[in-house]
């Protein structure tokens, strides 16, 4: 061992530079190595960039394609724990945050075994940000009290709750089709709001509205593309991409218990 190295596993957030964490910041400017993902990571970079942040990291790109991981997990753990043995100050850039379904929990138990020092900096999960910026709250008092996030690879058949549970899908375009079915089986039945939102922060974002017996025709007649987040419930509805049939403005007076046709709905903005 050449050194004292160390690993942070850092959450960049959904891809804009303004959600990364001050201590993310801070960890990146002191890195000799920067190991990024492709989603949320690399933009991330770019931006910092292209702001004149200058890093005197090298940056080694270790993304992955849906269906395609260049560089395979095992590799990936290895890579860490040798770049802080060599004496490296390494930063593990992960979009989102690393414990959600970013397997930084997979990375921090290599670090450990591997006898190097970690550090988790946690991100803003795109779970969240994400379907913010198409105005929905994920839990809204007299709309949803609770939520659930999962891939689209989960068995969503397991998740149960109606339309005031709110669930979110993440990487869940290629198999939407079959979820969208499933959950419409269940309590929430087929004329349950869901939103997909793509490419959330980045130049291609774009918001699809419909329900679950609609929107997997709906993704499929508008070219919907990874990476997306897919949000399903009533507090789609408080979404100003909503169309007239589903928005619901009058809050005071809105159950979430009730049969769909007891739901008021009023105008909002045009998608």
């Amino acid at each position: 061992m050449t050194g004292v190295g160390k690993v942070w596993l850092v959450g960049a957030g959904p891809g804009d530079p303004g959600l990364l964490t001050v201590k993310g910041l801070r960890a990146l400017e002191r890195a000799d190595v920067v190991v990024a993902d492709r989603l949320g990571a690399r933009p991330v970079l770019d931006a910092l960039a292209a702001d004149g942040v200058a890093l005197r990291a090298e940056i080694v790109d270790v993304g992955k394609l849906p269906g395609h991981h260049a560089v395979p997990q095992d590799a990936i753990n290895a890579l860490l724990v040798q770049l802080a043995r060599d004496g490296k100050q390494v930063v593990r850039l992960k979009g989102g945050d690393p414990y959600i379904f970013g397997r930084g929990g997979e990375e921090l138990a290599a670090c450990v075994e591997g006898g190097v020092e970690v550090e988790v900096v946690p991100g803003v999960t795109s779970a969240i940000s994400v379907p913010a910026i198409a105005g929905i709250p994920l839990t809204h008092r007299g709309v949803a009290t609770a939520f659930t996030v999962a891939t689209g690879h989960d068995q969503i058949r397991a998740l149960g709750g109606g339309r005031d549970h709110t669930v979110v899908l993440l990487m869940g375009v290629g198999t939407l089709a079959n979820s969208a079915l499933t959950l419409a089986r269940g309590e929430r039945g087929a004329d349950c709001p869901v939103a997909i939102i793509e490419d959330g922060f980045g130049p291609g974002q774009r918001v699809t509205v419909g329900t679950l017996s609609t929107i997997a025709h709906q993704a499929a007649a508008r070219g919907v593309r990874s990476p997306a987040v897919v949000v399903v419930g009533d507090v789609v509805r408080l979404s100003p991409y909503a169309p007239d049939a589903l928005a619901t403005l009058d809050l005071s007076t809105f159950d979430p218990l009730a049969a769909p046709a007891a739901h008021p709905t009023g105008k909002a903005n045009p998608s």
